[in-house]
């Protein structure tokens, strides 16, 4: 009995953490509801006397990229005597030739090449040891998947109308969105968190953070926040709420947009995610306990305890997962009350919450209403049977984020496929050693298989949509996992 009542808890515990990671969510939806009409009256002050602006690219073996990256960034409108461009070089292959020999085609623009001999520190290191060398007033940062607006410094820097303004961030819009299913359902996901998060905090003056890219800092501002630390995964988050911590202020443009490339195989996405959810999971070890005892107002510590712990969600649907297998046993035997099955399906809400986040992300700046509806009616479930596919292989990255283990840092492998000049099969950066994980994803596939089968031959369907979308989100996460890992063989 002690076991069921424990099997129980858990069950529920996962549910009502879903549920008010759903409010936070749903809270983020009313204020971009309120917010985006307003998006506009940012106040903008044009200088007089235009700034010294230092652009740093960080690269680590992008031989399918630099060289677009370059060329954009050479691209830029910006007087040439006020602005530097800094490649943070810590290549180990051809990559640091190509950049060199791509540079010299630009003789009128003032380019740095930096190049390490190690990776201390990784990009964090790098981005630090170029900010001691950089001249700049404002520091602007581009990964190396990127193409910069042309007139990218032209649109960000009127928005840094108050001294007390550190940073302005870019919406992410992307390159191949519609390369595969795997780039769609990204850039579903990415859409939700450029629009709705980004916005919804941004509106109410809670913490956002740099993406890492497409964004632009004042120089002052990382310093004084203590410059880029490297003992996360995600410097990017760390540096935010450092500065937002410190009373520096953030301002988000959804309107300027800084075109990337999506990962189109589940192996890099799996990478990226990876580095994401630990990092993000680091984060929230390390700021936490700090944002709950300053004196912040409710819904500021609120939503930063949802967007530091917001990881924890595939832990959350791991243990509700594997839990409520024994709760449809449980309830197919007469031991547990179906009243009480019934109360902690009103959990259930979350997910509905959830979904109209991403739905009216989705419908966004779309044309034609009944195409864009079927469409997120075809994605939406795709989405989230696949999230929670995943959830095996974030869910390690959140307990190693959690338990202080440290990784180093995998950069997401880029492909520029859209060009021509690159195939799947002939990338260098793909890592084709299947992990573990992978193959128990296989099995927790036949599992919930397995789960779908049983509810039908008992006739018990209180489970059944939620046991369909993981069995088919394992099996897919599993199938494009083993075919990618798959690609040089």
């Amino acid at each position: 009995m002690i076991f069921l009542y424990l099997l129980i808890g858990i069950y529920t515990l996962g549910m009502l953490f879903i549920f008010v990671y759903s409010l936070a969510q749903g809270h983020l939806l009313l204020n971009f509801l309120k917010a985006r009409k307003s998006l506009g009256n940012v106040p903008k002050v044009y200088p007089k006397v235009w700034p010294k602006v230092t652009i740093q690219l960080p690269v680590f073996n992008e031989l399918y990229v630099v060289e677009r990256l370059i060329e954009a960034v050479a691209k830029i409108n910006y007087p040439t005597e006020l602005r530097e461009i800094q490649l943070l070089d810590d290549s180990t292959d051809q990559t640091s030739e190509l950049i060199q020999s791509k540079i010299r085609q630009f003789p009128e623009i003032n380019f740095q090449y930096i190049h390490r001999v190690n990776r201390t520190g990784f990009k964090a290191g790098a981005l630090r040891e170029g900010l001691e060398k950089a001249s700049g007033e404002f520091i602007a940062i581009f990964d190396a998947d990127f193409i910069p607006d042309p007139d990218f410094l032209q649109k960000t820097l009127p928005y840094f109308s108050s001294d007390k303004i550190g940073m302005v961030q870019t919406r992410w819009t992307h390159l191949n969105q519609n390369y595969s299913l795997i780039t769609r359902l990204q850039a579903f996901a990415l859409d939700a968190h450029f629009l709705i998060e980004q916005i919804g905090r941004n509106s109410q003056h809670a913490f956002i953070n740099f993406n890492g890219t497409g964004g632009i800092w004042r120089k002052s501002c990382i310093l004084d926040a203590g410059n880029w630390h490297d003992d996360t995964l995600t410097e990017d988050l760390d540096l935010s709420y450092r500065a937002q911590r410190k009373g520096w202020e953030f301002i988000y443009r959804p309107e300027i947009e800084s075109p990337a490339e999506l990962p189109p195989i589940m192996s890099a996405v799996k990478s990226q995610q990876f580095r994401w959810t630990k990092g993000g999971a680091e984060c929230a070890a390390k700021h936490a306990k700090g944002v709950l005892s300053e004196d912040l107002p409710f819904s500021t510590k609120f939503h930063a305890m949802a967007h530091l712990f917001n990881s924890t969600i595939f832990i959350a649907v791991l243990l509700v997962s594997f839990s409520s297998i024994g709760v449809w046993w449980a309830g197919m035997l007469g031991l547990i009350p179906l009243e009480l099955l019934r109360i902690t399906g009103l959990f259930m809400i979350g997910f509905v919450i959830i979904a109209a986040v991403y739905m009216i992300s989705y419908f966004y700046n779309k044309r034609g209403f009944w195409r864009s509806l079927f469409q997120a009616l075809y994605m939406l479930p795709l989405f989230l049977s696949i999230s929670m596919g995943l959830a095996l292989h974030n869910a390690q990255a959140v307990f190693e984020g959690f338990s202080g283990k440290k990784s180093p840092f995998i950069r997401t492998p880029k492909f520029n496929l859209e060009s021509g000049k690159s195939v799947l099969r002939s990338n260098l950066y793909l890592n084709f050693r299947i992990p573990v994980t992978t193959w128990f994803e296989g099995i927790l596939a036949l599992v919930f298989v397995g789960m779908v089968y049983l509810s039908f031959r008992e006739k018990n369907f209180i489970l059944l949509p939620f046991h369909i979308m993981l069995a088919f989100g394992y099996a897919t996460v599993f199938i494009s996992s083993f075919k990618s890992y798959g690609l040089g063989r």
